[in-house]
């Protein structure tokens, strides 16, 4: 991630139902999916001991999603056990299926349904195996080193003009930034802190964290651009 590069956001596309009631919605678009998805769906949204079953058989998938991603990155932590990465696992297995159960309306069926709460397990494993990784260190405020934006091979003229920006990025970043500014900046965009670990610590939100991050980056932008205008 860049000092002054843009950060987005992924968004979806506004569902053609959305205008009309869920229940309606949801009819429509079961209409368009393939029979693994539909059935899912049914017993989902049923009761008794079909949808027990179905809760059951959801969760062992993503349990098995959940342990794919964490044995996918155990390398990468040799500092966790066993135990540690089973418990990580069986974590994001209960709340992806929380978060399954919660959005179901927002399946749309652009790919099969397996496949998307697949996507739910992956993404919750990631995050606790993050912040686990972050769990008792300390959250930097300070570029750890300018020095990483240096490049190596650059002529001697290039260094120069290169550690000019950097003087002045410098000074941007302390006159120009609030101090959350300077923070979330340093944080995500210099010292590389995963935005959902950030997110925790601050208690806010990802989206909240990209919008402070999209502002800093605009007034650094606005502070270079004036001062080479001058």
């Amino acid at each position: 991630m860049s000092i002054l590069g843009e950060a987005t956001v992924g968004t979806e596309t506004m569902d053609p139902a959305a205008s009309t009631t869920p229940a309606v919605a949801a009819e429509s678009r079961s209409r368009s999916l393939d029979q693994d998805s539909r059935e899912w769906l049914r017993a989902l949204r049923s009761g008794g001991t079909v949808y027990e079953d179905a809760v059951a058989g959801l969760h062992a998938l993503l349990l098995r999603a959940a342990r794919f991603e964490v044995a996918r990155r155990r390398a990468s932590m040799p500092h966790l056990r066993g135990n540690d990465l089973d418990d990580i696992a069986l974590q994001a297995a209960d709340d992806s299926l929380m978060s399954v159960l919660e959005h179901l309306d927002d399946f749309r069926g652009e790919s099969r349904f397996t496949t998307w709460v697949y996507k739910f397990a992956l993404y919750d494993a990631a995050v606790k195996l993050r912040r686990r990784a972050w769990q008792g260190r300390e959250m930097p405020l300070e570029p750890e080193s300018w020095d990483l934006f240096a490049s190596a091979q650059l002529e001697p003229d290039g260094h120069a003009e290169q550690n000019e920006l950097l003087a002045r990025v410098q000074r941007a970043i302390e006159e120009d930034l609030s101090p959350h500014q300077r923070r979330v900046l340093v944080a995500l965009a210099l010292n590389e802190v995963p935005i959902d670990v950030l997110a925790e610590r601050l208690s806010t939100t990802r989206g909240a964290l990209y919008k402070t991050l999209h502002d800093a980056r605009r007034k650094l932008r606005r502070r270079l651009e004036s001062e080479e205008g001058t």
